[in-house]
């Protein structure tokens, strides 16, 4: 009880005292994260959200139209609010319509980069994504939940009586999850607001906002004719219609703030639309490439139509020989098909010209995986996490791997990874059960066999755990029996 009430006044200190001020608005508000914290989040959040996020697909890489769409960025950042944190440019590799920003980092994808029309549009899509760190909208949010999080952790203290050490918080685990959360409506008008004063004050002219926001409709209309509309694939907007204003009221809503804007010099034409076109040319004629052959190729490969996949990757390979997606699908059909030499050829061919490629690196251990190389697949697998450390299928396999190889201590971190992410997975507790079994803890083992029970028991990973959890379970209730009896 002491120990309760000390958490609670440390909890009202910690509300009281932990304000900021906000570099937008100037007013104090709740502030539970540093700057610095809020760059080490970033960085931290920066390759899972390449990987990841919307889309994934990792970079894009074009070092002449990266720098030229990052020299924009920059002069953003200048006449931002917080020009003192550092920022990155990158452009995603995804079909997806998208931007976001992090502390240190702003992204477009390629789907909304190429959809654009102009400098103006651009600038201020940017600015819009600049204006939620400027104004901490994440940072607020993650200091929200860890708000939350100390909340319960009292109140499961009063009704649990838990040790200290089970009530410390990890910024990573919740700063993750939250760093790109969508944001309210208010905060994406705050955004909106920001973008047009960024773009204005570099030189482009405020209505380009306004043409910005009606091509993003666009795009995401053609987005999804492009992909046929199915359920599955329209979540995501629907989902971004849902929490985000309406276009047409924040068309309305950029209007009316623009009606006396006016930018103190104009940068060219304020638009600078021949430029943009010229500079982003070589990334429009990939991206119909993408379009219309590897993202049907994905789609085919993910309904099992191997030979359609195929069919669709030769197409785009004869287009375009240098985008390192093409042979990494290509060698994913090649090991499903278990061809493994040809395979290695194209998981080869895809880091010929990118070596970062992610899934190549993985596809690498998966083979090694399928031939029971399971020292080779660890090695591949390591550098797979080390470009992408959230990559699920990489944790599945590596543990797996550490698993055959009677290396149940190392084998536990990666798979109660995949149990979290995949808790439905049909094997994943079962085997994670006899992990912690081997290395003597009976407790996680229990819990991981009762998972592996809600899931499947026909199985022979299934029945082995039925049997050890009620094992377990009446090895539980006898000691409790005798301990009622002493």
């Amino acid at each position: 009880m002491v120990y309760l009430i000390n958490l609670l006044v440390f909890f009202c200190i910690l509300v009281v005292g932990a304000c900021a001020t906000n570099p937008v608005t100037g007013k104090q508000e709740l502030m539970l994260i540093s700057e610095a914290q809020e760059i080490e989040m970033g960085r931290s959040l920066f390759p899972n959200a390449m990987w990841g996020a919307e889309g994934g697909g990792g970079e894009y890489k074009d070092e002449r139209a990266k720098a030229y769409l990052g020299e924009i960025v920059q002069r953003l950042h200048r006449a931002s609010h917080r020009p003192n944190l550092p920022v990155s440019f990158a452009i995603q590799n995804s079909s997806v319509p998208n931007a976001w920003a992090i502390p240190g980092y702003v992204v477009i994808t390629r789907g909304l980069l190429t959809g654009l029309q102009n400098e103006g549009e651009y600038a201020f899509v940017m600015g819009h994504e600049m204006g939620h760190v400027a104004a901490r909208h994440s940072a607020r949010q993650i200091s929200q939940g860890l708000l939350l999080q100390l909340g319960l952790a009292a109140a499961g203290l009063a009704l649990q009586n838990k040790e200290q050490g089970e009530l410390v918080l990890g910024l990573g685990a919740i700063g993750g999850a939250l760093l790109l959360r969508k944001y309210s409506r208010d905060d994406e008008f705050e955004a909106d607001r920001l973008g047009v004063e960024y773009m204005t004050r570099i030189g482009y002219a405020p209505y380009n906002a306004v043409t910005a926001h009606r091509n993003l409709q666009r795009i995401s209309n053609e987005y999804l004719r492009s992909i046929g509309q199915e359920p599955s694939e329209r979540t995501f907007f629907e989902d971004l219609l849902a929490t985000h204003p309406r276009t047409q009221t924040r068309i309305e809503e950029i209007e009316r703030l623009i009606v006396n804007v006016r930018p103190s010099q104009t940068y060219g034409d304020g638009s600078n639309a021949q430029r943009y076109k010229s500079m982003i040319g070589d990334i429009q004629r990939v991206h119909n490439v993408y379009v219309n052959y590897y993202d049907r190729a994905l789609r085919a490969y993910q309904r099992g139509n191997l030979n359609e996949a195929q069919n669709y990757l030769h197409q785009a390979i004869n287009l375009e020989r240098y985008q390192a997606p093409f042979y990494a699908l290509t060698g994913f059909v090649m090991l499903d098909r278990k061809d493994y030499n040809e395979a290695e050829r194209y998981f080869n061919g895809a880091l010929t010209v990118d070596r970062n490629y992610q899934p190549a690196q993985r596809g690498f251990g998966m083979i090694s995986y399928a031939k029971k190389d399971y020292l080779g697949a660890i090695n591949h697998f390591k550098r797979a996490l080390s470009l992408y450390p959230e990559d699920t299928p990489s944790h599945y396999f590596i543990g797996m791997s550490y698993y055959r190889t009677n290396r149940c201590d190392a084998a536990v971190g990666h798979l109660s990874t995949v149990a979290q992410a995949m808790p439905k997975h049909k094997t994943v507790n079962g085997i994670l059960g006899q992990c912690y079994e081997r290395i003597g803890n009976i407790n996680e083992a229990y819990r991981a066999y009762a998972a592996q029970v809600g899931v499947d028991t026909n199985s022979a990973v299934g029945r082995q755990s039925l049997a050890r959890y009620n094992e377990i379970r009446a090895s539980i209730e006898k000691q409790k029996s005798e301990q009622k009896k002493r």
